[in-house]
């Protein structure tokens, strides 16, 4: 990807110059249709109203007849295409009218066309420039990465090209279009009266020179304006990142007030703005209005005179009607293109070439690298202090496991990211075998040489996705996007491949297909230390088998085997049954009244309380009002917990009903309630949000009687039915016949919930569960669904432990010929530093090259490298 043109009307030309240029010639191919447009006022009035074209006595006239009048130096005189209709005044009359609302029609047409299509290319070009600038993003140099904020880079990307594509658009097609839109207008203007198109023709220039230059300090404002948006997005970003800091020494009345003086800042800018904007407009206005007054006058006396006719004159004021539209549009374009100039000028800034590295060669991989690893005059950038370091060369052979250190500084560190790529050496070459690493593409590189950070970085979404993530340089040839989608992504810059794509080389890997991969994940993970924690994650997961399957055969089978030996053993009490005529405990009140789980997704949550239909069915049951009523206990009593607590409190984790952003808003609704009072209409369904994923043990708040459970058990009927869809199934229920694939497999397994009021009760139920799910042969199949897990943002619904483990998993899976680990002591600490060594081990002709912190650690190294300050070449000690 080249970096961005320097300019923004240079970028917009090597891009999309052949759009423009097409659009602009459908722009002059609209302007006889405008003229044509303009001149029919006059003939309608001249010719039909007030007679001319009858004035030598003649009861008809031609109409649309068709001559060409040739010019003297092309012999004069004159062909006739078409002698037109003979008609009359009244049908002269209706016929130009007719002619006048066709050009209409036709000059709408155009207009349309010209309007779409500049609006597909700003998209197009929007989608190219965004594109382009990831691109960019993606190769930020360290340096670059210390200096820039991440939610900057992410509000250019995301809000503040949003304009530049908009404009790019009608950069060349609105100033072709409404000038000689514009142009047009003031000829035919000229042509009916010489001294009223120049009264025009000042006018114009006023507008055109005066007001675009009282614009220019709106534009120095507003770009003011930009820089400082940009810097309270960072800056908000980095309190969002220092939350916990923020909130453990008590700085959020500092931090409030710091926000508080850059949104004064803000404001003080935007009036500013808003002040001389609208003064040069109640200019515009004015200069807008005064033309009128003299066409009336001026024309007026030329009426009067006989120097104009009526016809002409009417034309003349029609086409002056149509000249201060476009004129206006022209001088906003201009402060248009003033302000995306200058915001193009401060994203091109932010991507400028010096904080990008070069644009990488698509090289293959080589076969092998090979050995020795020869480092050779390297001279690395301190991350700190910029201050540029040669190191000592040395030599070491490969395979091997080897041991950097550097006591005192992160020269060890460094050298170990250069090795991977994602730092170029300022001076020098890093080789293995005959291959210069500089020469690799990154993702050359990547495939040879895997690389593990003291904290690995780890993106939403699930273990398996994380854990593949380095499996995936290119896509296979299995579905494709469709012609017309890759066309589009060739004519804006963007990728022809797809995210739906299968993306991972099986062969390559040794395997056949995803399946054999996933049970490769597992044995890897297994071997980490992650077998318990992938039941765990499995267990939680919605069953992904039916009941028709041999799998949810098996499964089926395990819960009657279950219910027997709960029964044998005793143990029946710690788990409370779905019952259809009994209310579970450890269920929320929508799963006691659903007695089983929404087909439609959209069902599942605060959505249920707003459904029509349950409403409909609670009122029939006679249960809207009290469950709304409870509602409204639980907000009082949340209200009353969480007055006072700091953000992230153990208590708001405990009673989840109810966002703590939420609470003044539910305060306030709570204001106007009295006790005993119902809710106003308009807030029943909010708090019927917090009455029905309430559960008794959970959040002990003793709302929900006997008598009271008793009405929800006898409400499922009405419920059920309400909610039926058009198959007559809106609810998969809880049936001890079925897998029901909206419910966790541990609710399959009991088909009921374990009681958590009975002390030790969960760990003995899940003891047996975890034995007869062994003895029914799903153990596999629940760790294939703890795969699915989903690892939250930057992985912290996982431990240390376990992301440590994923980050290893994910680089050992590539089955690199090196693998360079930068924080061996965090390995150590989770136990994953043997079993690291263990696996490289079986890889034939891998190395491990770690970065370790202490002598004892490179005391586990046969050979080790301690990375200093340049001095004579030398071998890697053993």
């Amino acid at each position: 990807m080249r970096d961005l043109e320097p300019t923004l009307f240079g970028y917009i030309w090597r891009y999309s110059r052949r759009d423009q240029v097409a659009i602009c010639l459908v722009v002059l191919a609209s302007l006889p249709f405008y003229f044509a447009s303009l001149d029919l006022p006059r003939r309608i009035v001249n010719d039909a109203i007030t007679g001319k074209a009858f004035e030598k006595g003649n009861t008809t006239t031609s109409f649309l007849d068709i001559t060409v009048h040739w010019p003297a130096w092309l012999g004069g005189g004159a062909t006739q295409l078409f002698s037109g209709f003979s008609v009359g005044r009244l049908e002269l009359l209706l016929g130009l009218s007719s002619l006048f609302l066709t050009l209409v029609l036709i000059n709408g047409a155009f207009k349309f066309w010209i309007n779409l299509q500049k609006g597909v290319l700003g998209e197009r070009m929007l989608r190219r420039l965004r594109f382009q600038l990831f691109s960019l993003m993606l190769r930020f140099t360290p340096e670059a990465q210390g200096e820039v904020k991440a939610s900057e880079t992410a509000t250019i990307i995301r809000d503040e090209v949003e304009p530049i594509g908009t404009f790019i658009g009608d950069a060349f097609v609105v100033p072709a279009f409404l000038g000689t839109q514009a142009a047009t207008a003031l000829t035919f203007i000229l042509m009916q009266n010489v001294w009223l198109g120049l009264v025009a023709g000042g006018m114009v220039g006023v507008q055109m020179i005066v007001i675009p230059r009282l614009r220019r300090e709106i534009i120095r404002l507003s770009r003011r304006r930009q820089l400082a948006s940009r810097n309270l997005a960072g800056r908000i970003g980095e309190v969002l990142e220092g939350l916990d800091a923020v909130t453990a020494n008590g700085a959020g009345r500092w931090e409030q007030a710091e926000i508080g003086g850059r949104l004064h800042g803000l404001y003080d800018l935007r009036l500013r703005i808003y002040r001389r904007k609208f003064a040069v407009k109640y200019l515009n206005n004015l200069l807008a209005q005064i033309t009128p007054f003299l066409f009336y006058a001026i024309g007026g006396l030329f009426a009067l005179k006989g120097q104009l006719d009526i016809g002409q004159l009417v034309a003349v004021l029609a086409a002056y009607r149509d000249l201060p539209p476009p004129l206006k549009e022209l001088i906003d374009w201009d402060q248009q293109r003033l302000d995306v100039e200058v915001k193009y000028e401060t994203v091109a800034a932010h991507f400028a070439a010096h904080r990008l590295r070069p644009p990488e060669p698509d090289a293959p991989a080589p076969p092998q690298l090979g050995s020795p690893l020869r480092v050779e005059g390297v001279t690395l950038r301190d991350p700190h202090d910029g201050r540029s370091v040669e190191i000592e060369g040395f030599t070491a052979a490969l395979p091997a496991r080897l041991a950097l250190t550097s006591p005192g500084s992160a020269l060890a560190r460094q050298l170990a990211v250069a090795i991977v790529g994602l730092q170029r050496p300022v001076a020098g070459s890093i080789r293995i075998g005959t291959t210069d690493l500089a020469a690799l593409s990154t993702t050359a590189l990547a495939q040879r040489i895997a690389y593990l950070d003291a904290q690995p970085v780890l993106f939403p979404g699930s273990l398996r996705d994380n854990l593949l993530y380095g499996l995936r340089w290119r896509p296979g040839s299995e579905r494709r996007p469709t012609e017309a989608r890759r066309a589009e992504a060739l004519r804006t810059g963007n990728p022809a491949e797809t995210v739906d794509q299968d993306w991972i080389d099986y062969a390559a890997l040794g395997l056949t297909d995803a399946a054999d991969l996933d049970q490769r994940l597992l044995h890897l993970l297994g071997r980490l230390g992650m077998e318990d924690d992938l039941y765990r994650f499995g267990l939680g997961a919605l069953s992904s088998v039916t009941h028709e399957t041999p799998a949810g055969q098996r499964m089926i089978e395990a819960r009657a085997y279950l219910r027997e030996h709960f029964a044998e053993a005793g143990l029946q009490g710690l788990v409370i049954p779905f019952a259809r005529g009994s209310y579970n405990a450890q269920a929320s009140v929508a799963e006691n009244l659903l007695f089983g789980v929404p087909d439609d997704p959209a069902l599942l949550g605060p959505a249920l309380a707003r459904d029509a239909r349950l409403r409909v069915a609670l009122i029939r049951a006679g249960l809207y009002d009290d469950l709304a009523q409870m509602g409204v206990r639980i907000a009082r009593t949340l209200t009353e917990i969480f007055r006072g607590l700091p953000p992230g409190h153990g208590l708001m984790r405990r009673f989840s009903l109810v966002d703590p952003e939420a609470l003044p808003e539910l305060e306030r609704r709570l204001a106007g309630i009295g006790l005993g009072d119902r809710p106003a209409r308009a807030d029943e369904a909010t708090f019927l949000e917090l009455a029905l994923p309430y559960v008794e043990p959970r959040q002990r708040l003793g709302l929900l009687t006997p008598a009271l459970k008793a009405r929800i058990v006898g409400a499922r009927g009405f419920v059920q039915a309400a909610l039926a869809g058009r198959n007559g199934r809106g609810i998969e229920p809880y049936d001890p016949s079925r897998i029901n694939p909206r419910s966790s497999i541990l609710d399959n397994l009991l088909f009921g919930r374990i009681d958590t009021a009975r002390m030790r009760g969960e760990a003995e139920i899940r003891a047996q569960v975890r034995a007869a799910v062994r003895t029914f042969g799903l153990e596999d199949g629940i760790r294939r669904r703890g795969l699915e897990f989903q690892v939250g943002n930057r992985g912290r619904l996982l431990d240390a432990r376990q992301q440590a483990a994923v980050g290893l998993a994910r680089a050992l899976l590539r089955r690199p010929e090196i693998l360079v680990v930068d924080g061996w002591s965090a390995l150590r600490d989770c136990g994953l530093a043997a079993p690291a060594e263990a696996m490289v081990a079986e890889m034939p002709g891998a190395s491990l090259i770690a970065v370790v912190g202490s002598a004892a650690e490179a005391d586990d190294f046969p050979a080790r490298v301690t990375v200093r300050p340049a001095g004579p070449p030398r071998a890697a000690s053993t």
